[in-house]
């Protein structure tokens, strides 16, 4: 497995306590060992779900509701989520056991090394990247997850085919990451006119997209296939 270097001292995310509920807490401790990962090596899918499918992974998913809805509306598909704020991975890790649902798994660590280290590809059919923190301040945006090394590791972990969607509600980074996987010759922009797509219909809000929609922003939406 080819491997992208990024230097480990730069992360794009800050791993804070946050709020977490006492039923979160217990979600994490006796549903972890369920629907949780904690891969030592490269995780094979198909044994993962125990069977072959149309395989999504979302990044950063926050409370999960979009996964979630995806896993719901498509019982069709397996689906790997990934986020570090365990308030979040214990919202979802409830509700997937209220739902009942069996095709997600949830790894609760760094996307960089999830995809470095213990995805092999090409496993992916659709990788999901919603709203990712735009570290706004100049001096911040080193920690911006979309830079090259990274979308040139997304473009290795998709299938021949496969589709990654980014939404974003802030100009200059939607600008950036459209620079940044254009200049990917893996992938080839999905919109007609090189730039943005329209906003796909299935796609359930997020927390952070209905924030944005409060304060007026508009949103970008970007979809490239993995050539």
């Amino acid at each position: 497995m080819s491997r992208v270097e990024r230097p480990r001292g730069v992360r794009s995310f800050v791993t804070r306590a946050g709020r977490i509920t006492a039923a979160q807490e217990r979600a994490l401790a006796t549903l972890w060992p369920k629907y949780g990962l904690d891969p030592d090596g490269p995780i094979d899918l198909e044994a993962l779900f125990g069977r072959r499918a149309v395989r999504v992974a979302e990044i950063g998913f926050g409370n999960g509701d979009h996964l979630l809805a995806s896993a719901h509306a498509h019982p069709e598909q397996d689906f790997l989520g990934i986020e570090v704020h365990r308030p979040g991975v214990g919202r979802l890790l409830l509700r997937l056991e209220e739902q009942g649902l069996g095709n997600v798994r949830v790894i609760c660590h760094d996307a960089v090394e999830v995809l470095e280290r213990y995805l092999p590809g090409p496993c992916l059919d659709e990788i999901l990247i919603l709203f990712p923190d735009p570290w706004p301040k100049k001096r911040h945006h080193k920690r911006r997850l979309i830079q090259p090394a990274f979308v040139g590791l997304l473009a290795e972990r998709l299938k021949r085919g496969g589709t990654v969607r980014l939404a974003t509600d802030w100009a200059p980074y939607a600008g950036e990451m459209l620079a940044h996987l254009s200049a990917e010759p893996r992938l080839r922009n999905l919109a007609s006119d090189g730039g943005y797509v329209p906003r796909p219909g299935q796609r359930q809000p997020t927390r952070f997209e209905r924030r944005g929609e409060r304060l007026g922003h508009a949103v970008w939406d970007l979809a490239f296939s993995r050539v």
